[in-house]
């Protein structure tokens, strides 16, 4: 089967950032025959990440995960988002004929295209959907020096 990859904006991207593409591909997990699952196995839930003029705006789904199940740790040029999502029970008595849904412990460290300013951050989690708002540096801002005798 031969797949599609859709890209969004344009050609420009640097190297280094198709290289963390590349690299975190490579390494997702798959799903896999329950029979080879371990209990406590991870997954990586899949996001967005929109960059405006402002602020940079990232969009993780999260179907079946609760609020306390998930921490956020920022700084100027990256989010880590980690957490877990627990396994819903079987019923008695059945057998599974199809398990594509990955349960478990997740991480995802997103390297950010402009750095931010970790103090003007705001989150969301609504309908399985968590929605970070990160402001962007002003990089443009001019800063006297006092020039000191000697």
């Amino acid at each position: 089967m031969d797949y599609i990859k859709i890209r969004f904006g344009n050609d420009s991207d640097s190297l280094a950032s198709r290289l963390e593409r590349s690299i975190e591909e490579i390494f997702r997990p798959r799903p896999v025959s329950p029979m080879f699952t371990s209990s406590e196995g991870s997954w990586l839930p899949s996001m967005d990440m929109v960059e405006t003029l402002e602020e940079i705006i990232i969009r993780a789904e999260m179907a079946g995960v609760e609020k306390d199940n998930v921490e956020v740790e920022i700084n100027s040029r990256a989010v880590k988002i980690s957490g877990s999502r627990r396994e819903l029970p079987c019923q008695e008595n059945s057998t599974y004929r199809l398990a594509e849904i990955q349960y478990g412990r997740f991480e995802r460290i997103l390297y950010l295209p402009s750095p931010i300013d970790p103090e003007v951050v705001s989150s969301n989690f609504t309908d399985g959907f968590l929605q970070l708002r990160l402001a962007k540096k002003r990089t443009n801002e001019a800063f006297s020096v006092p020039i000191t005798q000697g």
